[in-house]
């Protein structure tokens, strides 16, 4: 957990995706979230978490439906929504935190 503060805990925005690969709607969000880090360059970062690989940290965070998509900034969550986004939506969203 603590090496997840590290994470989380930064000045730029941090958007997380907890995901499955057996989840067909995550691995629909893996180009949308490359474009979303692609765009984002250094004014952000984007962080895949792999539900399965992560049970601890996604249980604490009570994600219960895939994909979850979390954006944090200075170490407290500030947005959080279960589901596909297209990457439109989620630039929209993080140009609010950079």
């Amino acid at each position: 957990m603590s090496k997840f503060g590290e994470l989380i805990d930064l000045k730029v925005p941090v958007l997380l995706d907890f995901y499955a690969e057996w989840n067909e709607q995550s691995t629909a969000m893996h180009p949308v979230l490359r474009d979303v880090a692609a765009a984002l360059g250094s004014r952000g970062k984007v962080i895949k978490i792999d539900v399965d690989k992560n049970k601890e940290l996604s249980q604490a965070l009570r994600v219960k439906g895939l994909p979850t998509l979390m954006i944090y900034k200075k170490g407290e969550m500030v947005w959080r929504q279960s589901g596909e986004q297209d990457a439109t939506t989620l630039m929209g969203i993080l140009k609010e935190y950079v």
